[in-house]
């Protein structure tokens, strides 16, 4: 069953020289569980993909469906509402809130989606990515690696059906990035979710179960991982 299908959809931006082409429209589905990789050079179109698919921006043409909701039949605030409920994110830049623990940010999702036991959510979850002993530790306190994880934990807290990353570690050294990818997919199976992933790492992307590659903002290969 497709969580998330593309029809058609392109984007464009105007320009003093005219219109710029940073998408041709493209045609896709992405089945309930499946872990997908988008992959193309720097610039190819990849994280504006990766951004209509989650509903952070709406194409110029076609749409967007998640969960069989047409994301262009949504104002902005209802597609906020919609990432609350069925979407996660993790960014290369990991994006944790300076001032907070790593508890914290964990707990802030729930916190906000009104959870009943936020507390008790995310000590679970850091304990599952083997930060048991840091609860406490604010960002700066914490390794890349270790701030990823958090934000990995933060990102499974809501129990998301997608999880969206966006070079999840490109910020990492290649030992501590291989941990990291482990536990990703590991909590991706465990979970269920659907994971879409942009990245640039040839070896990151062969564990998914299939490989999409954009190109000049057009799909040019569609193929199932090895």
């Amino acid at each position: 069953m497709a969580i998330i299908q593309a029809h058609s959809v392109s984007r464009h931006v105007e320009t003093n020289a005219g219109q710029l082409q940073i998408l041709s429209p493209i045609d896709l589905r992405i089945e309930k569980g499946e872990a997908v990789a988008i992959v193309g050079a720097s610039g190819s179109g990849k994280s504006t993909l990766l951004a209509l698919l989650a509903g952070l921006d709406l194409p110029s043409t076609g749409h967007v469906t998640v969960d069989n909701v047409n994301l262009s039949d949504l104002d902005e605030e209802e597609r906020a509402i919609l990432r609350g409920d069925k979407i996660g994110f993790i960014f290369q830049s990991f994006l944790l809130i300076q001032s907070l623990t790593a508890l914290e940010n964990v707990m802030l999702p729930a916190e906000l989606a009104g959870a009943s036991n936020p507390e008790e959510q995310a000590t679970e979850l850091l304990q599952k990515v083997g930060l048991g002993d840091r609860l406490d530790h604010y960002p700066n306190q914490l390794s890349g690696g270790e701030q990823q994880r958090v934000a990995i934990a933060r990102a499974f807290i809501g129990q998301p059906a997608i999880l969206f990353a966006d070079e999840p570690t490109g910020n990492l050294d290649s030992g501590t990035g291989a941990k990291v990818e482990d536990l990703l997919f590991e909590l991706n199976r465990e979970f269920g979710t659907t994971l879409v992933m942009v990245t640039h790492d040839e070896r990151l992307a062969a564990k998914c179960d299939r490989i999409l590659k954009i190109d000049s903002g057009k799909l040019v290969e569609q193929k199932h991982a090895a």
